[in-house]
């Protein structure tokens, strides 16, 4: 199994909302490491590794929209180099 970065940008409304937290929760269940943090012009930053089909599963989630109270009108997806990451994390 190889292991795949990739950086998520949401784009919405998806801060104030436990878009991060239920990012988590959704990472953890797929076998994901990395974080989830808010930046500053109201996007969620989501950086996870983990196998391709998983990866996939996590943004597939997050262009549905992601928890109830969350708008997602835009996903950017960007691969990377893998970082080694060994949890699941909100960063503040």
């Amino acid at each position: 199994m190889t292991t795949e970065h990739r950086t998520l940008t949401i784009h919405g409304h998806v801060q104030g909302v436990f878009f991060r937290q239920s990012v988590r929760q959704q990472a953890r269940q797929l076998g994901l490491h990395g974080y989830a943090h808010n930046n500053p012009n109201g996007t969620v930053s989501i950086e996870a590794e983990g196998p391709a089909e998983a990866l996939a599963a996590l943004e597939s989630w997050c262009r549905l929209g992601g928890p109830p109270a969350a708008r997602v009108d835009q996903v950017d997806v960007v691969a990377g180099a893998v970082q080694g990451y060994t949890t699941f994390e909100v960063r503040h």
